[in-house]
């Protein structure tokens, strides 16, 4: 992805840092691409990052429109996607990352995410801001007002119905 917006670790050990995202067009028109869409008209995210545990945490907004095809009338529609942000990263071999692959895992649904393991001390911001916005976009668009009139086919006769029909008697 050529929209890399990217934060290290270190450079939250002084506070908070927030961050205002809001890629060119040429950017969105391969963010779209990626994501399976006509087009991205608009797209903006305000992040705030904050160290969390031996990590960072990463809570926010985006506001997106989306262009997709109607699944029903193939018109291409546009609609807004709006969703929140909250992920929670640490580094790789983190007391605190999840248990390893076929380790015991308890589940429970009340509580948050496992943390993601990060590859190095760096964090791809837009990575996860393209990331919550293809779990917001409908798989299945629909238009507005767009209905799916079905007309089951016309029933095709056998040569034998068209012969008893010849011989029936007419009322």
């Amino acid at each position: 992805m050529s929209w890399p917006v990217t934060l290290k670790l270190h450079e939250l050990s002084r506070g908070p840092v927030r961050l205002k995202l809001e890629p060119d067009e040429a950017q969105r028109a391969q963010i779209a691409n990626q994501l399976g869409l006509r087009s991205l008209p608009a797209f903006t995210a305000n992040i705030a990052a904050k160290p969390w545990l031996d990590g960072a945490e990463l809570t926010g907004r985006f506001d997106a429109v989306v262009e997709q095809v109607c699944g029903v009338s193939l018109d291409p529609f546009e609609q807004p996607v709006r969703g929140d942000i909250e992920v929670r990263a640490v580094p790789r071999g983190s007391e605190h990352a999840a248990p390893p692959e076929g380790g015991e895992l308890d589940l429970d649904l009340e509580s948050p995410d496992p943390p993601d393991e990060l590859e190095g001390d760096t964090i791809d911001v837009s990575h996860y801001v393209v990331e919550h916005l293809a779990l917001e976009i409908d798989p299945f668009p629909r238009k507005p007002g767009a209905t799916f009139d079905y007309q089951p086919p016309e029933e095709e006769l056998s040569p034998f119905a068209v012969l008893k029909k010849l011989t029936e008697p007419k009322a």
